[in-house]
């Protein structure tokens, strides 16, 4: 077996791996662990969920110095989303070492508190390539000391346009150091970022040609790309998925679709690399509360989220990519549970089919349409209300929870997700004690403040 406890790691992570009940690695983690604690550059290919982000964090964890005020580390990722979820892990897996600093830096929020928190000092930085680049133009975040650079999805870095910026940040970087590249496919632009910036890296692989045997498949013939709108609207009325993202290959495709069936009423938002930082964190903490059935993204834009209990998955267009086919249709049927993968091929989408039965060594059967008139009820238990205040008002999770259940008289069994950014937080409350919950945000104080609130 591959256990934790067989690696040299020192006594205090391996009890915090065991509380955090860490004890045998996933495949990801057994072949590129034992490297990374050798100081070996690696290029890990390898899928969301596999387990790679507790790989490199630990293998930066074993080499910090933590009193050593300055930053020892860098992760770069393409999306704030992932850039969260990356310094939460590394910081659950450093609880068992005093005074580690992990400072996330990522555009879409002010530059500010940022700046404030350099100033203090931080052993590992997270962030995204445009705003480190901001960083270094001000003089504010300082590189020459980093011992470990990661570069985390970084084929959705350079789909995102984020080479010239990698390029900068590689450039600010010591020459020594240890570089721990991390992509789901390995294109020619990955080749070429590593030659530049690793030093015999060894190559490290989970492959993923095999579709989870939890998810269903189906595929379902569409005479033109014309027909696809109404087609997709046939899946919904006949699968009833409470909760589902639909994938396109272009923005433009997104909001034709976004179009379409906000007109046909369905519960709908789109995700893309359009929406301002706002927008997006509003899209994504409806999608996940399940206050909005259907979320239609594009791949760069769905890259790192994290969200459970998704019922299905419908690629509006096939993926031109047969690795990322086998990541979208991997979003659903996770932790024990079922799910189902749909797709819409029409004539354009025959060659994207084709290789992808050679890729998964599979024989795909095209299936007709459901031929009932479609009738779609998704309406969403939830509804998300958008309060303007969060963590820099002082703002808790405890407080919206207590303003709700024991001044408005609410049940915490109708109230759902909380969650809290800088300056807005949301709470998921059921359509049923909406208005009520409303009233009460709207017109009593929470901490002795009063805080604008509204219904998305």
């Amino acid at each position: 077996m591959n256990l934790f406890s067989n690696l040299p790691l020192s006594e205090s992570m391996l009890t915090n791996l065991d509380s955090l009940e860490y004890k045998e690695m996933t495949p990801i983690q057994a072949q590129s662990l034992p490297l990374i604690l050798q100081g070996v550059d690696i290029i890990g290919k390898a899928k969301t969920g596999s387990g790679k982000t507790a790989a490199f964090a630990i293998g930066l964890l074993h080499q910090m110095q933590a009193d050593a005020y300055h930053t020892q580390a860098l992760v770069l990722c393409p999306t704030r989303e992932l850039a969260d979820q990356v310094a939460k892990e590394i910081r659950r897996l450093a609880r068992m070492i005093p005074n580690i600093k992990v400072l996330t830096l990522c555009g879409g929020v002010s530059i500010g508190p940022q700046l404030a928190s350099l100033e203090r000092g931080a052993h590992i930085v997270v962030g995204t390539p445009g705003r480190l680049v901001d960083h270094l133009r001000k003089n504010s975040l300082q590189l020459n000391q980093i011992k470990q650079l990661v570069l985390d999805e970084a084929d959705r870095m350079l789909d995102m346009g984020f080479s010239e910026d990698i390029d900068q940040i590689i450039a600010a970087c010591p020459d020594e150091k240890q570089t721990l590249l991390f992509s789901a496919t390995y294109p020619k632009d990955i080749e070429a970022i590593s030659k530049r910036c690793q030093k015999n890296p060894q190559m490290v692989s989970v492959e993923t040609t095999e579709i989870n045997t939890a998810i269903t498949q189906a595929f379902f013939e569409v005479s033109s790309s014309h027909d696809k709108l109404h087609a997709l609207l046939k899946l919904l009325a006949e699968y009833k998925p409470k909760s589902c993202i639909v994938f396109c290959n272009t923005k433009q495709t997104c909001n034709e679709v976004l179009e379409f069936l906000q007109e046909q009423n369905i519960s709908s938002v789109a995700l893309h690399g359009d929406l301002e930082q706002k927008q997006r964190d509003q899209v994504l903490v409806r999608f996940a509360n399940r206050s909005v059935s259907v979320l239609i993204a594009t791949d760069v834009a769905a890259r790192g989220l994290d969200i459970k209990q998704l019922d299905a998955v419908i690629n509006f267009d096939l993926a031109r990519d047969s690795e990322v086919h086998i990541h979208r249709v991997g979003r659903t049927g996770r932790a024990g549970e079922t799910g189902i993968a749909l797709n819409l091929i029409s004539p354009q989408d025959l060659a994207a089919l084709n290789r992808l039965e050679n890729f998964a060594s599979i024989q795909i059967e095209l299936k007709k349409l459901p031929a009932s008139k479609p009738i779609v009820d998704l309406e969403p238990e939830m509804v998300t209300l958008n309060i303007d205040g969060g963590k820099k008002d002082k703002l808790r999770a405890g407080d919206i929870l207590g303003a709700l259940t024991k001044d408005a008289g609410i049940g915490g069994d109708k109230i759902g997700k909380i969650d809290i950014f800088d300056f807005a937080a949301y709470v998921a409350i059921e359509r049923s004690v909406a208005h009520q919950a409303l009233k009460q945000l709207q017109t009593k104080p929470l901490k002795g403040k009063q805080f604008r609130a509204r219904k998305l």
